[in-house]
């Protein structure tokens, strides 16, 4: 049954990183909001089934290598002993507490937080529907659009209950499968790929490309690929699935592609991971003049405009990078402009990272695309074999490369693969935002033994001053 129409200064729909940043800035800056997600708290996908999860099971994963390379260093793990329900409410209790201080926070700042779905009815007005489907009609001066995205599926591989999984039902970590196909050697596939292998099943990933992480800069993928192949039962290139059937405990899957390995396979569990689409449909921005791509991405301008001129759009739904930090910032844009201030969204860079075992981030153009787009620049690559903290860590393989402007010097893209590579790539990210030379990276004094001290070196090769490396120099005349 309709209620009654209440009208309001600020309407968030959503409440994942883009949304409750909006919300929370917005409400900062003065401006009266509510927010609306159907969770009982903030923090959306990335919070509830998405980046937090999967890093708290990567943690664990990761765990159970170390105490397996110890082994090489002189120390010795038993078997570990896998519980499967201890580790799900391990990883629950750390979402609870993560979206329940968001609640607080929404408390604290007055943000009406409305748990329910909302549909557009026209540029200034939704229908809200609650849990006991009551719906109400709420006109507002300004909205901001933060719906995310969701799983990608395949035509011909529908998504079952225990069975055909998307990413959400791998992180319920229901049981331990003895065996899984992954399709997609994306970064969603390899992270809870990894998860499963480290925990006991046998994985197999099928990628349609030539090689994994499609996009992501190869010679750092390379590094990565040689670790997976031990972990994982077999990593299966240029191979298509062509087909799903259901047997009495699993799937069996036909392979298609030229000098595939197999034809098929036998799989107690399969993962789908081919991507994520844009929470565009069924929200009624059809009764809106909010234009959409043919990807199903919201169109903003600079300041997160839409073509309704009272919506804004902010994170996975407004277009790629599907990032959180992306999103968070995008909707403190949005927010500002709403409260009368001048701001755009136009970042030099925004860093990647994919949790793998070794990590890999990436910010600004890989060597391939600086190349390509004709810039005459200079790869600086320093290999963590001559890093004395990676050397302690055993993470010998890792390697470090600054992408560098031949004529002016500037730092214009990194790409890090080892050992939190997540946390170092922020250095070359500001150093990029503040338009640095390599000098600047180089004579900042890094404290060692660190794995930081790999961009000092790096920018130190490109100098020709790096200590660890030996270039042997031209000799005068």
């Amino acid at each position: 049954m309709a209620g009654k129409n209440d009208r309001r200064e600020l309407v968030v729909i959503g409440a994942g990183p883009g949304g409750y940043a909006a919300a929370f800035h917005a409400a900062d800056l003065g401006i009266k909001v509510t927010l609306i997600d159907k969770k009982e708290n903030p923090g959306g996908v990335c919070l509830y089934k998405g980046c937090i999860p999967t890093k708290a099971l990567l943690h664990l994963a990761k765990l159970i290598t170390d105490a397996q390379k110890a082994k090489d260093f002189g120390v010795e793990f038993g078997k570990p002993n896998i519980d499967a329900d201890k580790i799900r409410t391990w990883k629950d209790s750390v979402v609870r507490k993560l979206t329940g201080g968001l609640g607080q926070l929404c408390k604290k700042r007055n943000v009406e937080y409305i748990q329910a779905t909302a549909k557009f009815t026209d540029g200034n007005t939704i229908e809200v529907k609650r849990e006991k489907n009551s719906t109400e009609r709420i006109t507002f001066e300004h909205a901001i659009l933060a719906t995310g995205a969701s799983p990608a599926s395949i035509p011909n591989i529908p998504f079952e209950p225990g069975g055909v999984m998307d990413s959400t039902a791998a992180l319920e970590l229901e049981s331990i499968p003895q065996s899984m196909l992954v399709i997609g050697g994306g970064y969603i596939g390899l992270e809870l790929g990894s998860i499963y292998a480290c925990l006991g099943t046998k994985v197999s990933v099928v990628e349609m490309t030539p090689g994994l992480m499609p996009g992501t800069d190869a010679e750092l993928v390379k590094v990565l690929a040689k670790r997976l192949e031990k972990l994982f039962e077999s990593i299966m290139l240029n191979t298509k699935v062509a087909s799903i059937s259901q047997e009495k405990d699993g799937f069996k899957a036909a392979f298609d592609g030229e000098n595939i390995e197999k034809k098929e396979g036998f799989y107690e569990k399969v993962l789908v991971a081919v991507g994520r689409k844009p929470n565009s449909k069924d929200i009624g921005l059809e009764n809106t003049n909010v234009g959409i791509n043919d990807k199903g991405y919201v169109q903003t301008d600079k300041s997160c405009r839409t073509a309704e001129p009272s919506i804004y759009a902010a994170g996975d739904v407004a277009g790629p990078p599907q990032l959180a930090h992306k999103a968070t910032h995008q909707a403190m844009v949005a927010a500002k402009v709403i409260a009368g201030n001048d701001a755009v969204f136009e970042p030099k860079v925004i860093p990647f990272v994919e949790y793998t075992d070794p990590e890999i981030a990436e910010c600004g153009p890989s060597e391939k695309q600086a190349k390509d787009s004709g810039r005459n620049v200079k790869v600086a690559r320093f290999p963590w074999a001559a890093s004395g903290r990676a050397a302690t860590l055993g993470e010998n393989d890792g390697l470090t490369k600054l992408i560098i402007d031949v004529e002016t010097e500037r730092v214009l893209g990194a790409g890090i693969v080892g050992a939190g590579a997540g946390e170092l790539i922020s250095e070359a990210a500001l150093a990029i935002e503040m338009s640095a030379v390599a000098s600047d990276i180089a004579l900042t004094i890094h404290p060692h033994p660190t794995l930081s001290e790999t961009l000092m070196e790096a920018a130190e090769v490109f100098l020709g001053q790096s200590l660890h490396i030996y270039k042997p120099k031209e000799r005068r005349a």
